[in-house]
């Protein structure tokens, strides 16, 4: 297997590396943090390219750094994330709105796009990191609510119109895990007893995922139950 992965420098991204490689795929991770990307790489025999997933040409270039290094591509794990920082209120901050979109959302739609080609060559896998912030309402971050849903939305749409080529797209839905992306939060969840969850668990859910033969679904992972796709109720249709 030759996969790249975006946000692959730390958190979910790297452990999902490590267990890859560990299992003899070939890994191209893509982020913009050299200092834990380039000794990563190292670590696990694969190559880095530095990647700003908001840019489509970095995107371009990510992909073709992996058809060159190896030859092909096989999956892309479209994983890099971050939180908004801002709200909708007096702190609304137009350039972290942007990024936080840029990032969540326009870096799996770019990520897909370039992917797409070698991905139809080898009848490959998209998986895309939503979130559980993709499926419920998230008061304390809108904005991460409302990128998470759209990549939710966009894994249901295009994996029906990719299946004619063979090409796989999968959700992949964690509460909040063990990552630094939970900053501030951490310590509130723990306040509140909430269960931070294991990016093993996660890691896990992710290979059942990849392993199944399932598409357009949405594996929700939470503390102390089994991960699965989320049923998702039809709507209702007109009279």
């Amino acid at each position: 297997m030759i996969a790249l992965i975006t946000g692959g420098a730390n958190g979910i991204g790297a452990a999902v590396a490590r267990r890859l490689a560990a299992d003899g795929a070939k890994i191209v991770i893509a982020d913009v943090d050299d200092a834990a990307g380039r000794p990563l790489a190292a670590e696990i025999g694969g190559a880095y390219v530095r990647c700003d997933v908001s840019s489509l040409p970095d995107n371009e270039a990510a992909v073709a750094a992996a058809v060159t290094a190896y030859g092909g591509l096989d999956l892309a794990f479209l994983n890099a994330g971050v939180t908004s920082g801002c709200g909708l209120g007096e702190d609304f901050d137009l350039a972290r709105y942007r990024r936080a979109m840029g990032v969540n959302l326009d870096g799996v739609v770019f990520g897909a796009h370039a992917a797409l080609p070698a991905l139809t060559r080898s009848r490959g896998t998209i998986v895309a990191t939503a979130s559980m912030a993709g499926v419920v309402g998230v008061p304390a971050d809108p904005i991460y609510a409302a990128n998470k849903h759209a990549v939710v939305g966009l894994v249901r749409s295009l994996a029906e119109q990719l299946a004619p080529a063979g090409v796989r797209v999968q959700g992949l839905c964690p509460s909040f895990a063990d990552t630094a992306i939970l900053g501030e939060h951490r310590e509130l969840l723990s306040e509140l007893g909430f269960p931070i969850l294991p990016v093993s668990e996660v890691v896990e859910a992710f290979l059942r995922l990849l392993e199944g033969d399932g598409t357009g679904e949405c594996w929700f992972v939470i503390p102390g139950r089994e991960s699965q796709p989320f049923v998702f109720r039809r709507a209702p249709g007109p009279r």
